[in-house]
């Protein structure tokens, strides 16, 4: 399997058509049960905003909320705190989006990612979904083909992908030069709705597959008291690995194997880096991750749950994804998917 080009510059790139009166576009969030909501809104409405993240402003957010406690015992604090800060809390989506020109989905549970994305993309606006992407393979391939069918440009990332000194290290750096192999690791407590990795396991994995690139085929888990290892190969025969700690505890990290060095990545730097493409990329910007690659990490991910119930065996990343097609086929035919025709609000 030949690794996934970066970005797909086709229908995903479609130009987003800016305010006449040069007024910062108005941006709306779905689900306000995560820090993130607070987070990213004193980054994109700060007074003092320069570059792409003063052209755009959350003014609009929809609660939503699970019955997980995650979400279901912090929605409504974080629902005031929006409103402390002046932004409309809209009683539904469709009344959301009536009122925005991008969205963002938050919805700390990703289990009803694909419902909440589903009109957004109907209603052809561009959309950054938050981690994890959704609560299932089969749901992630469902809103990557939505999206493709309806030529809306989306993007779902780990804030952890943009800091410095990570993006940095992607495929080839003047530290290391061509990137051979990488370990990372990071917290990975476990939320039963979810697979293992993808709750929080989902930011060290994105590291990896940040510095390594996309081409995965083979992928191993190995379980020791506390902590998973999760081996992948690549289809040129390098080897990355991610180390999921259970407690929780500890930070984020990775070691990377250069052919000229070997040196650590840099260390997280906070959400404005993330902000700040999620700013380009609603300015018309091209996505910053492709969605094959946001796949393809999720892939991953299952076929390492896969090896778990194997017993540590490998598993083929394309045989997940394959199976992962098909029950999104499923799901497809619940929300549909007609592409918008030209002059459709």
């Amino acid at each position: 399997m030949k690794p996934t080009p970066l970005i797909i510059l086709t229908i995903l790139a479609l130009p987003i058509a800016l305010p006449a009166d040069d007024r910062p576009l108005r941006a709306g969030m779905i689900g306000l049960d995560t820090s993130h909501v607070i987070a990213f809104t004193k980054v994109f409405n700060a007074p003092d905003a320069t570059g792409p993240l003063a052209s755009v402003r959350v003014v609009a957010g929809f609660p939503g909320g699970t019955d997980i406690p995650a979400s279901r015992d912090r929605v409504a604090g974080f629902t005031t705190q929006l409103r402390d800060m002046g932004v409309t809390i809209c009683e539904s989506i469709p009344a959301l989006l009536a009122q925005v020109d991008v969205v963002l989905v938050e919805s700390v549970d990703g289990r009803p990612h694909l419902e909440q994305v589903a009109p957004v993309f109907r209603a052809g606006k561009r959309v950054f979904i938050d981690k994890p992407l959704a609560g299932s393979l089969a749901d992630a391939v469902a809103i990557a083909e939505l999206g493709k069918r309806h030529g809306v440009p989306w993007f779902s990332s780990s804030s952890l992908r943009f800091a410095p000194g990570v993006i940095g290290m992607r495929l080839e750096s003047e530290r290391t030069g061509r990137v051979m192999g990488c370990d990372a690791w990071g917290p990975c407590s476990l939320e039963p709705t979810h697979p293992d990795l993808f709750w929080y396991g989902v930011h060290g994995v994105e590291i990896l597959f940040t510095i390594m690139g996309p081409g995965c085929e083979i992928v191993s888990r190995a379980h020791t008291p506390g902590t998973d290892l999760v081996t992948g190969i690549w289809s040129d025969g390098r080897i990355g690995t991610f180390r999921g700690i259970r407690s929780g505890k500890g930070g984020y990290g990775a070691m990377v194997f250069g052919a000229r060095a070997i040196a650590p990545a840099g260390e997280y730097q906070g959400y404005r880096p993330l902000c700040e493409e999620i700013a380009k990329f609603f300015l018309g910007g091209p996505p910053p991750v492709s969605p094959e690659e946001t796949i393809e990490i999720f892939a991953f991910m299952e076929a390492a749950d896969e090896s778990k119930r194997r017993g540590g065996g490998p598993v083929r990343v394309a045989d997940v994804l394959e199976r992962a097609r098909a029950q999104a086929a499923v799901r497809l035919r619940r929300f549909g998917g007609t592409p918008r025709r030209e002059g459709d609000s």
